[in-house]
């Protein structure tokens, strides 16, 4: 009979009881929490996604993919002056043990092109996509909650404020 080292064991226990949407541990690294999407109508392009990313070491969310739209951006939304601007930005930078929120009115994901409207109750495979220090990629799969309205209390509901890991990990 094969024995398990009791790390593995309490490991894998907590991560049974908490589920959060955490990459495996050759991958980034990045605890999700909170993930949402808002669900969208007919004849709408575009979308918003959010979530709070926290990285055990310094990384950067270099990109996000999902089948439900043709474009996966991070994006940044801020007043300049009295006009709300929104821009596309190339990365963003997830300090080691720090907690980035991305938020309906500031940084978040954006899905443009969307192939379908986003249907309340459902769920969209997410990708985000980590560099470290050195370039080397990593990749972190969610399946996220879409709902029309933010959560209350800024936790995704459905999963205990988490998102879920989807299909493995890829670097």
């Amino acid at each position: 009979m094969l024995k398990t080292p009791m790390w593995i064991a309490a490991a894998l226990l907590s991560a049974v009881l908490t589920t959060p949407a955490m990459a495996h541990p050759d991958a980034a690294h990045v605890a999700a929490e909170g993930a949402w999407a808002r669900a969208s109508v007919a004849g709408q392009q575009a979308t918003g996604a959010f979530v709070r990313l926290t990285a055990k070491e310094p990384l950067r969310l270099v990109g996000v993919r999902t089948p439900a739209a043709a474009v996966g951006e991070i994006h940044e939304m801020k007043m300049e002056g009295d006009v709300m601007r929104m821009r596309a930005l190339d990365g963003l930078d997830l300090p080691a043990g720090q907690t980035v929120e991305l938020k309906p009115g500031g940084l978040h994901l954006m899905f443009q092109q969307l192939k379908a409207p986003l249907q309340e109750g459902t769920q969209v495979p997410v990708t985000l996509v980590f560099q470290d220090a050195q370039g080397a990629e990593s990749r972190l799969h969610l399946q996220v909650p879409v709902q029309r309205m933010a959560p209350k209390g800024g936790e995704a509901t459905g999963h205990g404020g988490h998102a879920m890991p989807a299909g493995g990990h890829q670097h």
